[in-house]
């Protein structure tokens, strides 16, 4: 599963062909989530302040994000997000 984006200890990757709807996988140490791009719905468990942390970066890179989520589809390589900073 290819890396995007790393920061603060989380480090985010997304799934080539992976099941729809349009998502990335986050883990934090033991933690792990899916963020669904379209409506921002979490599925599993993350420490408060770091899955604010992975909504603020998603919210700010939706478009990028968007575009891995194709590439990763046509299994094409992805390109890294920027971190947050």
């Amino acid at each position: 599963m290819p890396e995007i984006s790393r920061f603060l200890g989380i480090v985010v990757r997304m799934y080539f062909r992976d099941h729809p709807p349009p998502h990335f996988h986050a883990r934090y140490g033991q933690y792990a989530i899916v963020v669904h791009l379209d409506t921002w719905i979490v599925e599993g468990r993350f420490p408060p302040r770091a899955l604010r942390h992975v909504l603020e970066w998603a919210e700010l890179h939706a478009d990028e994000l968007r575009e891995d989520w194709e590439l990763a589809r046509a299994r094409r390589p992805l390109n890294a997000i920027p971190p947050l900073e």
